[in-house]
């Protein structure tokens, strides 16, 4: 009698708490790797095939690119996948530092897992911001075969590129510019850590053409029709000599999640 007591009174308590105790106990499916600063990087890894290694956008999260197509796919075509939340972001510390974020340090927290988890080649996949970074990877790691850089066009490669110090000063309360209210709006509608944000804006680092004229590795540029935020992606085409250019339907916020996105990466890492 007892033990049948104390299961309505289990029962009753999962059900008032729609199970959240429980879910807040639960483990979770990823680690975290060590970065040289101390910055600790949450990172899953699945799949143990040729591995690839999914580099997520501003604001997000690794998660993220669990609700696109691209993520299960690679899986299916026995990749090992890892996915990681970048440094100011999700599981990851949030340094309120410039030393946090400057000198590539979102890049060589990459590289720093590629070598934490022994890949001694790795193909890299970027979306949006996470171009930006994936471009710094490729650029600095001999390791990478192929990269992948959605979402992302010229823009990038100006280090005074008016929308990324427009966003910095923005979230930093300077109300001037109304280009980036969107994503202010965005941002300060979410729990985000606004301040880690700021810096990775004041930080983000910028590739350019002379540094993207050496690359040899095979490069795919991928944007939605209707993306325009990144710049010329023709430009960014040009400036890249093992570089192919690719567009499947969307804007910038639905492009990455479309099965053709999916599926000219699935194409181009094959």
């Amino acid at each position: 009698m007892k033990k049948i007591l104390a299961g309505v009174v289990l029962l009753f308590f999962m059900l008032i708490t729609g199970g959240r105790a429980f879910a807040q106990q639960a483990p979770s499916p990823g680690n975290f790797y060590t970065a040289p600063d101390s910055v600790k990087i949450y990172y899953e890894v699945k799949g143990e095939g040729f591995p690839v290694i999914l580099v997520h956008g501003f604001s997000g999260t690794g998660e993220g690119w669990k609700k696109g197509q691209l993520y299960n796919d690679l899986l299916s075509a026995g990749y090992k996948v890892v996915i990681l939340d970048q440094r100011g972001n999700g599981r990851s510390d949030k340094p309120h530092t410039d030393a946090g974020y400057a000198n590539d340090a979102e890049a060589k927290d990459i590289m720093g897992l590629a070598t934490t988890l022994g890949l001694k080649k790795y193909d890299v996949v970027g979306y949006s911001r996470g171009s930006i970074i994936t471009s710094r990877v490729f650029v600095l790691d001999k390791r990478v075969q192929k990269a992948v850089m959605g979402g992302m066009a010229d823009a990038y490669t100006n280090p005074e590129w008016p929308r990324r110090i427009h966003a910095y000063k923005a979230l930093m309360g300077d109300t001037s510019f109304h280009d980036v209210d969107g994503m202010v709006k965005y941002i300060r509608s979410n729990p985000f850590d606004e301040l880690a944000l700021a810096y990775q804006q004041k930080w983000q680092p910028s590739t350019s053409a002379k540094e993207l004229a050496k690359v040899k590795i095979p490069v795919l540029i991928i944007n939605g029709t209707e993306d325009h935020d990144g710049g010329d992606e023709v430009s960014l085409n040009k400036m890249i000599p093992n570089s192919k250019l690719a567009h499947v339907p969307g804007d910038h916020n639905a492009a990455s999640r479309t099965p053709e996105f999916a599926k000219e990466v699935m194409d181009f890492l094959k």
